[in-house]
Order: C-alpha cells, then structure tokens, then sequence
C-alpha cells in the first residue's frame, strides 16, 4: 500500500505551472502552494473544490517567503518567524479546504526548506513549531531519517515517510541538489520501475549505482516535470498492476 502525492496549485495569477484538474485524476494526496513559493488566493481555493470532489486529501506545501526564486534557494530565516509564516500558510490553505468542503490533512515542506530540515535542527523544531500553532493533529510528511520527521515525532504529530522515484539519490539516501547532473529522472519506464521497487521492496538505485533503503508510505511525483500527467497515470498503473493498492494515508 501507498500513498502518490504531487505537488499541484504552482501558478500565480495568469501564470499556470501544473495541470492541476488531471494529476488530481491520478494522485491520492494534493501538496497545495500556499502562496509563499508559487499559488494565489484564487489558485488555492480552486484546487481545494477539485481535490475535494476526487476524494483527494488536501496537504499544506509550506516554504521560504521565495516567489521569485520558486522556493529553491538558501535563505536564513530566524526560527521565531519560520514558525508563524509556517503556521500562517496552513492557515491561509484550511480557509479554502474548509469552504471546498475537506481540511487541511497533512504538511510538507517545499524545495529549499525540504532539504534544509532534513539535516539542520533548528529549521526542523522552526516547522513543527509553526504546525503545531496551526493545529496539533496533523501529520509532516518528509524525508526518512530526516531531522523533521524526528522532531515532529518528540512533538507528538504523525511522522510519514516519503520517496521521490523522479529523483536521484545519493549513497546517504538524501536528494540529489537539482543543480548537479541526472537529479531529476524523466524516463518513463526508469521511473516506473523504481515506483515499484519503492513501493514493493522498500529500496532504489542510488546515483553511484548501489541499492539503498528507502522505505515509504508516500511517494512523491513533481507536477511540473514535463509529461507530468501522462507519467502520474504510468507509475499507478504500474503499481497496481504489480499488486499495490495506492490509497492516501492521511
């Protein structure tokens, strides 16, 4: 059993990154833009009624205060700050779940904030902090072994593992950073194949070419590679087709 979730609402204004309306046809879990790396008011409240309508689960994609840089680069955010504009995207996102008819199920950190967690603990507790002000239930969805997901662990929220079979790996299980060579994988039958092996035996090739761990209960598939769509309908038609059930696990 899986979860696949993507991240989806990544436009601004007439600007319009994924396509939302058919990965949601795909996906079980919806990692929403709260406006702070990409997405609007408009763009939130959209895919909130869509993601409701499927049954999809509605997830909070919180990052560094980052339009222009899409959420990817560096910066030194002071953790008193971190924390309330963590809390004050989950905020803005339940707003739009709640009229759609759903709720905010879970949260996950973006780009830069997403590797910077996985390692440094002050951003860590910064994150769980801002989830915990927003609402004490909900589950952090991010990298095993991850400082993130200990930390939200010690704090009492759901700690949920994920994978990312359109990404490299390095030996460490950690991303490789999307500026160095063959970090995003885009083959189809490549991403296919590692999907299953995820999924079924808990492991992938790592970019050194040797078998690592990574165990998972999600699985992460970028809205904004191109074919995304095409390439989400392929990894659940293969999961299934190899025996796991793909369902949300919040």
């Amino acid at each position: 059993m899986i979860d696949l979730n993507a991240d989806l609402g990544e436009g601004f204004g007439r600007w319009r990154l994924t396509d939302d309306e058919r990965l949601l046809s795909v996906v079980t879990s919806a990692n929403v833009a709260c406006g702070f790396h990409a997405g609007d008011a408009a763009t939130m409240r959209g895919v909130c009624e869509l993601a409701a309508e499927g049954g999809v689960r509605i997830g909070a994609q919180v990052s560094y205060r980052d339009l222009a840089g899409f959420g990817r680069r560096a910066m030194d955010v002071p953790p008193a700050e971190l924390g309330a504009e963590v809390a004050y995207q989950i905020g803005a996102l339940e707003v739009f779940a709640r009229a759609a008819g759903s709720r905010v199920s879970y949260v996950k950190p973006h780009g830069a904030l997403y590797n910077r967690v996985v390692h440094d603990e002050r951003q860590a507790e910064a994150v769980v902090d801002g989830v915990l002000l927003a609402d004490a239930t909900l589950p952090v969805l991010g990298l095993p072994g991850s400082r993130l997901l200990k930390v939200a662990e010690k704090a009492g929220l759901p700690a949920v593992t994920e994978a990312f079979a359109d990404r490299a790996y390095t030996d460490e299980g950690t991303l490789v950073p999307r500026g160095e060579d063959a970090a995003v994988i885009t083959e189809p039958d490549t991403v296919v194949a590692r999907s299953v092996g995820l999924a079924r035996r808990g492991t992938v090739t790592a970019r050194s070419g040797r078998e690592i761990a990574v165990r998972a209960r999600s699985l992460c598939l970028h809205g904004d590679t191109p074919g995304a769509v095409d390439l989400a309908r392929r990894v659940r038609a293969g999961l299934e087709a190899s025996g796991v059930r793909v369902e949300a696990f919040a």
